[in-house]
């Protein structure tokens, strides 16, 4: 199991000066365990970060304790991208937790390297739920039997243990090929704006108000007659 060492933080310590010392300030919590605020190196985080992404079980060492934790969320400083704070959490290791797993496209499909095809992705991660320890660093997805433009990997030819449970219909699509002239028609597509439907669906209802107004009976005076002879 990856490790990273952190220490307790006073809240009296200034966060600006933690950052400009290359310490992040973050936080540990969990059901079992009281909410400790606490810091760390950037540079370690950063690599520990890149090999355990946000799925995978890592050992927190705070002082004197270890805590078996997930990274749950890293926030960044929308400017530079820089990570400004961290979420340690710690689950219990008995529950099953749900969580997003990151999906490797390996190999080459044919209908890409002999048709000319464009490979699309329709999901980049998914849903699985297992517990804590079992989770997978990521899922691999090999397109290499992607031959024609008819071919589709779905949920259901993903392979994972009897520990890992995949929370997504087997019948939904996570990649196919398309022909490239498919791709230009889509991005050639005019792209409306919120205005213009929010325009066309009034338009559209004042059509019906009005084709809904009650008309006069037989012999009766319209409202416009009724007008003039006042």
């Amino acid at each position: 199991m990856l490790k990273i060492n952190a220490n307790k933080r006073k809240l009296s310590e200034k966060i600006d000066a933690l950052r400009n010392g290359g310490l992040i300030p973050a936080v540990l919590y969990g059901p079992k365990i009281e909410n400790e605020n606490i810091k760390l190196d950037r540079k370690e985080f950063y690599q520990i970060h890149e090999e355990a992404g946000e799925n995978t079980l890592i050992s927190l060492d705070v002082e004197d304790k270890k805590f078996p934790v997930l990274i749950h969320e890293v926030k960044r400083d929308p400017l530079t991208s820089n990570i400004t704070h961290i979420d340690f959490y710690q689950p219990i290791l008995t529950e099953e937790v749900e969580v997003a797993i990151p999906l490797v496209f390996d190999g080459e499909a044919p209908a890409v390297k002999d048709l000319g095809g464009t490979l699309v992705k329709s999901m980049q991660e998914i849903t699985v739920k297992a517990l804590p320890q079992d989770l997978p660093h990521e899922i691999k997805i090999d397109v290499s039997g992607l031959n024609t433009f008819e071919d589709e990997i779905l949920v259901s030819s993903i392979k994972v243990n009897d520990k890992v449970t995949i929370m997504k219909d087997g019948g939904d699509l996570i990649t196919s090929v398309k022909p490239a002239a498919d791709i230009d028609s889509e991005l050639e597509k005019p792209i409306e704006s919120e205005e213009e439907s929010k325009t066309e669906e009034e338009a559209e209802a004042t059509e019906k108000t009005e084709g809904e107004k009650p008309q006069p009976e037989a012999g009766q005076p319209t409202a416009e007659e009724t007008e003039r002879k006042k």
